[in-house]
């Protein structure tokens, strides 16, 4: 009887075993098809995506060519006088004229260097600024009105001030270009920063930390995307504040490229400068938006 008791001991747990071995077999079926199912769906959104960005890019390139084509056709029947609004093809070909004399490429760089170094100190400022009003309540209601006040100032009205300051340099057009973005960068800043969660800041002084630990932290890495953000609004503004000190205070530029042409009704080199500024600043812009995805994926 022992032997026998054993035995169907040792077939219940043998059907037990492969009870369960089915089960696990029909749970990893159901996990595999699942897995599948979720793969196909993400590969489905994938494509999804790939051909709308395709479809927009495509749009995109059509609804430029049908401007530049409208344009163009219009100047060609007199629908508008090309003398004053010029064409595609007269902005082309002032455009590889000054190529060929290598003209053009002098005026670019001096524009982009104002422009890259002016940005460079707006970010600093700005940051150093936002983060010295963040650590002192005191300093930060002091200066806050005049920050508003500054930002709100049309920086075209500094202009002739600080040519007289400051003479017909380069400086002034640097200093020019900082005034336009960096009152506006400040404010953004610092309110990104007292709108920090309290309770991350509670955490790291709970734990010991000083008002340096939740600065390097808690503070600026999680404002890193606020700070992007913020770049990608300066760098336009920069360029803006480039022109505006080329405008009146530069012998090299786009800027005094437009004021030169403007002056000597040479249309078609305003133009130029319109469209080089145009695509100027969609380089730029996607610069900060590539760091940013950079940053991201990280």
């Amino acid at each position: 009887m022992s032997w026998r008791r054993k035995r169907m001991a040792a077939a219940g747990q043998h059907e037990s075993a492969k009870s369960l071995a089915r089960q696990n077999g029909r749970q990893r079926s159901k996990a595999e098809k699942h897995e599948q199912a979720e793969s196909r769906l993400q590969q489905e959104y994938r494509q999804q995506e790939r051909l709308h960005r395709k479809n927009v890019a495509t749009c995109r390139v059509m609804l430029l060519v049908l401007v530049l084509a409208v344009w163009e056709l219009c100047a060609e029947l007199g629908m508008i006088d090309d003398f004053i609004f010029s064409s595609p093809s007269r902005v082309f070909f002032c455009f590889w004229g000054m190529v060929r004399d290598g003209s053009i490429f002098g005026h670019i760089g001096i524009t982009l260097l104002e422009t890259l170094i002016s940005f460079g100190l707006v970010v600093a400022i700005g940051l150093l600024m936002a983060v010295a009003l963040w650590s002192s309540r005191s300093v930060s209601e002091v200066l806050e009105p005049y920050l508003v006040m500054l930002n709100s100032l049309p920086k075209s009205a500094l202009a002739p001030m600080l040519i007289v300051w400051l003479g017909n340099h380069v400086h002034t057009i640097v200093v020019a270009a900082v005034s336009v973005a960096v009152f506006g960068s400040i404010l953004t800043l610092y309110n990104g920063f007292a709108s920090m969660d309290e309770d991350k800041i509670k955490l790291i002084r709970s734990l010991g930390g000083n008002r340096m630990d939740v600065l390097t932290k808690v503070l600026l890495p999680g404002s890193v995307p606020l700070i992007i953000s913020n770049m990608k609004v300066n760098i336009g503004l920069c360029l803006v504040g480039v022109i505006i000190g080329e405008f009146l205070a530069a012998q090299r530029g786009l800027g005094y490229l437009i004021i030169y042409g403007s002056q000597v009704f040479k249309l078609d080199l305003v133009m130029m400068s319109i469209v080089i500024l145009c695509v100027m600043s969609a380089v730029l812009y996607q610069g900060i938006a590539w760091l940013e995805k950079r940053v991201s994926s990280r």
